[in-house]
């Protein structure tokens, strides 16, 4: 399955951790875009070109081929330890990812909703013009509804697919393309539901996603989030430098000079940057992505008493699917255990769509009463 073999490729999680520290990942994960105007920064390609830069993406890269060995290597296992380590049982795992869709129900509904209402798509750098605002705005807080309360799901999950296509007619690529997560976040749940939880089990059960497409839900989540990460890394560090050093020059994250190790500000944009790129990279091809996950969340966080409700809200989807990401193993079992938390338990899928509604049950009440009185 080529799925299965994409996902046995490695990672060196000491590597990671190292660039981590000396790279000072709290700047990545600021977007710049969000606090400064992007609009007087076009892409610089050719600045990428260059042997600083050049260098930086040739260690990212190797350390990617070192990774993908060592995760063949090790068979696929990471070194942290998952839930199954700590004694949860297949029962109370599946009883966990039962709850999964309705955790990023929640995650992604609150900044769709936000932005919605505030004429903006998807992210706060994305303005929408007077008019494209009012429908596509109308657009993002129905589909944040629905999936905050999981009816119509994979209808709403179509149409966040359908409204991410659209912008591509009223904002610029490359905006988009940082938010390419919301795909990812479409993809999951046309492929998962919204889980047990949902106004879909209780009263459109028959809307619900069949089991051979929900095994790969996470795996898709997985991927468009890394390569937003991957994304992000190009258009806010290595393809735009000019953008980065303004952003340092506002905001001064650069704190090398507190470690005694002082760097310029293009060393520091490079290193951040290519944390940032190592771990898209890496969670897109299923490297080791326990370990990446608890690197990134770390650095993720430590800007929001910087940038306050923004970036917290901003970054809503993120922290959701990279929390889901860590309770999750990528191989066959769990593939099972998922499947088995979102379509069983008290309110499973068959039974629902089974049972007959009582109103049309008396005619055979009434058989069984007649045959009662005449035995």
């Amino acid at each position: 399955m080529r799925r299965a073999k994409r996902i046995k490729l490695g990672l060196a999680s000491v590597v990671l951790l190292v660039l981590a520290r000396i790279a000072g990942v709290d700047e990545a994960y600021a977007h710049e875009k969000w606090f400064a105007n992007a609009e007087e920064y076009p892409l610089r390609f050719d600045l990428m070109f260059r042997p600083l830069p050049l260098a930086f993406l040739g260690a990212v890269l190797a350390a990617t081929a070192v990774g993908a060995w060592l995760w063949r290597h090790r068979g696929g296992r990471d070194f942290v330890p998952g839930p199954k380590f700590f004694g949860a049982t297949p029962e109370r795992l599946a009883a966990l990812y039962s709850l999964v869709p309705f955790i990023l129900g929640i995650h992604i509904a609150v900044p769709l909703l936000v932005n919605g209402v505030q004429g903006q798509l998807f992210s706060p750098n994305i303005s929408l013009r007077p008019g494209f605002s009012n429908f596509l705005g109308l657009a993002q807080t129905f589909i944040a509804l629905a999936l905050f309360y999981g009816a119509f799901t994979r209808l709403a999950a179509l149409a966040l697919a359908a409204l991410y296509l659209v912008g591509l007619f009223v904002v610029d690529l490359q905006s988009l393309l940082d938010n390419i997560f919301m795909l990812g976040f479409a993809g999951f749940f046309f492929l998962a539901g919204r889980g047990p939880i949902s106004v879909d089990r209780l009263a459109l059960p028959r809307l619900e996603p069949p089991a051979h497409l929900m095994r790969h839900a996470v795996p898709v989540l997985r991927t468009g989030l890394g390569l937003s990460f991957v994304v992000v890394a190009f258009t806010e560090k290595f393809a735009n430098l000019p953008l980065a050093e303004a952003f340092l020059q506002e905001y001064p994250l650069n704190f090398t000079q507190a470690l005694g190790i002082p760097l310029p500000n293009e060393v520091f944009i490079l290193m951040a940057g290519s944390v940032e790129l190592l771990i898209g990279l890496w969670l897109t091809f299923g490297i080791f992505p326990r370990e990446i996950v608890l690197l990134a969340l770390v650095p993720i966080n430590l800007t929001l008493t910087i940038f306050n409700w923004t970036e917290l809200i901003g970054h809503l989807p993120i922290y959701g699917a990279m929390s889901i990401i860590l309770i999750y193993v990528f191989n066959k079992e769990t593939e099972d255990i998922w499947v088995q938390g979102l379509r069983g338990g008290p309110l499973s899928i068959e039974s629902n769509v089974s049972q007959r509604p009582p109103a049309q049950q008396p005619a055979a009440g009434k058989r069984q009463i007649a045959t009662n009185e005449r035995g």
